[in-house]
């Protein structure tokens, strides 16, 4: 019991960051119709920006306080996801209006790899580090209930806790405030939202702007964990399945997903994996989407659409 537990446990923080980088593309998708294949390219970006401010910040004003320094260096890759959210709407989005599904996919592709190349041009294209002091260190709780407890990773534990809180923000964002409700009613008709006097313009550059700090929390997270290096933007592939499971249309439904998926990856393969020889955990998450697609394509929480003749 206590080992599937910690296995449970293992799957619930992976789904969680997960869910953190799936929450990307919900957002931009639900405000602006644009399927994102650039937040991978913008996990990167946001982790590079990090790794290098936090580095040089401190050698520019000369001090040694790292947590100064990580602090100061987060809030000044937030500003560049901010202008890069700004300059992708102002260049791109707003003169694609309208215009074809396929075309805005186009234009997100062009972006990811322009965004690639930016980051490597501006920060380097070394293996950086992200250390914002998350103990590496395992921990046994729970020890009164489980002969020798339950044996729980502080780094993942912290970097769960921490998605999530920046899950019920971003919840609370939508349900409680009056940019919330706006970003809501363009998501549900641009038309009549700009009717009653909602800029769509402005809705799409503060959209891309959440998406952007959602990509600087999740690329902190990762970089912390696998360093700051290029493989980070397939970070977004292992999101794609979420978004197929819980929905493209729904904020919930990436939460959800995300933990049906980081749970079943963590428990398929330890009880599944034995039996066919291990790998189960690569791919598990794109077989469970394809079922979806084949079955349910609109997820869990999604809009189911109705074409009427």
């Amino acid at each position: 019991m206590a080992f599937f537990l910690e296995t449970l446990l293992g799957g619930l923080m992976a789904g969680m960051l997960y869910s953190l980088v799936a929450l990307g593309f919900v957002l931009i998708f639900k405000a602006s119709g644009v399927f994102n294949f650039s937040q991978g390219a913008m996990v990167l970006f946001a982790a590079l920006a990090m790794a290098r401010f936090a580095e040089w910040i401190p050698e520019w004003f000369g001090f040694e306080n790292k947590l100064l320094g990580n602090l100061l260096g987060f809030l000044a890759a937030a500003v560049c996801m901010f202008i890069l959210a700004w300059l992708i709407e102002r260049l791109v989005l707003r003169h694609l209006v309208n215009q074809e599904g396929v075309t805005l996919l186009m234009a997100t592709l062009g972006i990811t790899y322009f965004i690639d190349g930016l980051g490597q041009t501006i920060f380097g294209s070394a293996i950086y580090k992200i250390d914002i002091g998350m103990p590496k260190e395992p921990v046994f709780v729970l020890q009164n209930v489980f002969p020798g407890g339950l044996l729980v990773n502080k780094e993942d534990l912290i970097s769960a806790l921490v998605a999530a809180a920046l899950v019920a923000a971003l919840s609370l964002f939508f349900q409680k405030t009056s940019t919330g409700r706006a970003l809501r009613a363009v998501a549900d008709d641009h038309q009549a939202a700009q009717s009653v006097g909602i800029p769509l313009n402005t809705i799409w550059v503060i959209v891309w702007c959440v998406a952007g700090i959602t990509a600087l929390v999740a690329g902190m997270i990762w970089g912390s964990k696998l360093g700051v290096q290029f493989s980070l933007t397939t970070v977004a592939l292992r999101a794609l399945p979420v978004i197929i499971l819980g929905g493209l249309t729904s904020v919930p439904g990436a939460i959800i997903g995300g933990l049906i998926i980081g749970v079943g990856e963590k428990l398929s393969e330890v009880y599944l994996g034995p039996m066919v020889g291990g790998g189960i955990e690569i791919w598990f998450a794109y077989v469970l989407a394809l079922v979806f697609l084949l079955f349910r394509p609109q997820g869990l929480f999604g809009e189911k659409i109705i074409d009427r003749v």
